[in-house]
């Protein structure tokens, strides 16, 4: 590392840094990546609802209410998407475009990556900050989130903020003098706006960890530092008055819904069949926190060795109350356990840093320090997370150059190229590790896993049309509708990106549904059957006199419920029983 990959103190210039890394990394990819199925699609098409009914209170897909999540995301995304709008002249919501809506995730990424760095200055140093912010900023699983219109990247920034000023409070118990209200108000403010972007998900690395430090320590007094009245105060004024006006307009039902089915349904139940076993984070940890995952693996055994010291208790305390309740809870999805990766880089950047001070220390002939190697017991440990770490890298690169192939059935250079990347970044950071070429392992992670995902999501995933079957849906609907008024009516094949990009009016049910929107409209509609409904679909349409007139057929990979899918577009051809018609005179022979 050079010096300003060890700065004393975190200036401008390295969240600046910090900034522009996390950018390149997000953006590719941003814009040309369709919507996702399902949340995001869910998310964008509520906000889209917002803007066109002008309903900043209740939340809908369609005609039904989504009691799932608060309301703050809408929010940030109808300002989001009004400010695109103001600047393209283009005030129709149904042709905002998806990255619109993408705006404060990939705001909220960005703010995540720099308030790490933050927090970790706080609480290790300005080093490790530094280095845990660069991790956070190529990790697999963020530059997913920031390219996704949903909670979880602007939900991880206010849980950042919340759990660095947090610690720095609990690091200065002793101190005589009470924390700067800085720290509070960012405390209070930051609990607020996370509770109004996922509800009382922010509460469990906050009360984890305060619960989890109240009885380790046996000392509740430090609390007091949080100013718990004004504190509440100011939390309750930020969330109470749309939680009043929701209750009011749905007579209570969002708060049975949300509490009784979406947060305390994924306890017993993996919802939507995303269900795991115990030890599903443990596994894919290694994939979503990729390349810096590596650093993690090494680190724990350093970090458990020194659980006493302030800083890394916090730490513990922050992580490992939230990944057992997710580790409990049936339904599993990578994303749940995002809040635990700044606590984690952390306390990597920090054991990394140890070694390198020990090594140094080796170096100079000082018997303090001991790498961490030094024991069999450590040794083994090491390579069996090398060994682990090799294998995830390996197979991250058989995905980005052989999902081409297999979706597509074809090779594809950027495939080769992501690949490539992949094994190169985590190879040379086994490498560099292992030959105690330490000082340079954070600038190359940074740099190889920057290439990488831009490899993977700005250029493979983009290219890969057979996964995007919405959009090629609504360009066939935009070139073939009859009417400007066409609605499509769709059975077998009902996601929510096709809500999204084909329109709000469009309806998703059964065959008999899709005919009956054929009959009542046959001058216009438009029907989208999967090959599995169509008999019944051409049964219910002969019945009303009509047959099918095949428009256009799709193919593709439905990856949100993992399975190919054949499509046919149709309109309503001639009735059944129509007359033939007249054939034309003879014309007479001179």
């Amino acid at each position: 590392m050079t010096d300003i990959f060890r700065p004393a103190v975190l200036r401008p210039a390295h969240y600046v840094i910090l900034a522009l890394l996390a950018l390149a990394t997000f953006l590719p990819g941003f814009t040309t990546i369709p919507p996702f199925d399902r949340d995001e699609s869910r998310f964008a098409q509520a906000t889209r609802q917002m803007l066109e009914t002008h309903d900043f209170v209740s939340i809908r897909f369609q005609d039904e209410a989504r009691n799932k999540k608060p309301v703050g995301i809408h929010w940030l995304q109808s300002a989001t998407v009004t400010a695109v709008q103001a600047v393209t002249g283009d005030h129709d919501p149904e042709t905002t475009p998806i990255w619109a809506y993408r705006l404060p995730s990939l705001i909220g990424a960005v703010a995540a990556v720099l308030l790490t760095a933050w927090a970790g200055q706080l609480l290790f140093g300005a080093t490790a900050g530094f280095g845990a912010g660069l991790l956070m900023a190529v990790s697999v699983l963020l530059g997913v989130e920031a390219r996704m219109a949903k909670t979880d990247a602007v939900l991880l920034a206010t849980v950042v903020a919340a759990m660095g000023a947090l610690g720095r409070i609990y690091l200065d118990r002793r101190k005589p003098l009470p924390p700067t209200w800085g720290l509070t108000l960012t405390f209070w403010v930051a609990l607020g706006v996370g509770i109004l972007i996922k509800g009382p998900v922010i509460l469990l690395p906050v009360l984890g960890s305060i619960v989890t430090l109240g009885f380790a320590d046996r000392d509740w007094s430090w609390l007091k530092g949080l100013r718990p009245l004004p504190g509440l105060a100011i939390v309750l004024a930020m969330v109470l008055p749309w939680a009043i006006a929701i209750a009011v307009a749905t007579k209570g039902q969002f708060f049975a819904d949300a509490i009784g089915h979406e947060f305390l349904g994924k306890v017993n139940s993996g919802q939507e069949k995303h269900a795991g076993p115990p030890g599903y984070y443990l596994i894919t940890f290694w994939l979503s926190f990729w390349p810096g995952s590596l650093l993690v693996g090494l680190g724990a055994a350093w970090a458990w060795r020194r659980r006493h010291d302030d800083a890394v208790r916090f730490c513990l305390a922050w992580i490992v109350p939230t990944w057992l309740i997710f580790e409990a809870v049936a339904t599993k999805l990578p994303h749940y356990v995002l809040p635990t990766f700044p606590a984690l880089a952390f306390l990597g950047m920090a054991a990394l840093l140890s070694r390198i001070d020990a090594k140094a220390a080796a170096g100079r002939g000082s018997t303090q320090g001991t790498l961490d190697q030094a024991t069999t017991a450590g040794r083994i440990g090491r390579w069996a997370v090398v060994i682990v770490y090799l294998v995830i890298t390996v197979a991250l690169a058989i995905l980005g150059a052989g999902a081409p192939l297999r979706l597509e059935g074809t090779n594809l250079p950027a495939g080769f190229v992501a690949g490539g990347l992949a094994l190169a970044t985590g190879i040379a950071f086994v490498v560099l590790e292992r030959i105690g070429c330490l000082q340079r392992l954070t600038l190359g992670v940074a740099a190889g896993g920057a290439l990488s995902m831009i490899s993977i999501l700005g250029l493979v995933m983009p290219s890969l049309k057979a996964m995007w079957l919405s959009p090629a849906i609504a360009q066939a609907v935009a070139d073939h509708r009859l009417c400007p008024t066409s609605v499509l009516a769709a059975s077998g094949y009902t996601e929510p990106s096709m809500v999204f990009l084909v329109g709000t009016k469009t309806k998703l049910g059964e065959p008999d549904m899709v005919a009956n929107h054929l009959a009542d409209d046959p001058g216009c509609g438009l029907a989208l059957v999967r090959d599995k409904e169509e008999p019944a679909f051409a049964a219910q349409l002969a019945a009303r006199g009509l047959s099918p007139e095949l428009v256009k057929h799709f193919r593709g990979f439905n990856y949100s419920r993992g399975n190919w899918a054949n499509l046919a577009l149709y309109r309503a051809g001639a009735p059944v029983n129509a007359p033939a018609a007249e054939p034309a005179p003879a014309t007479p022979q001179p």
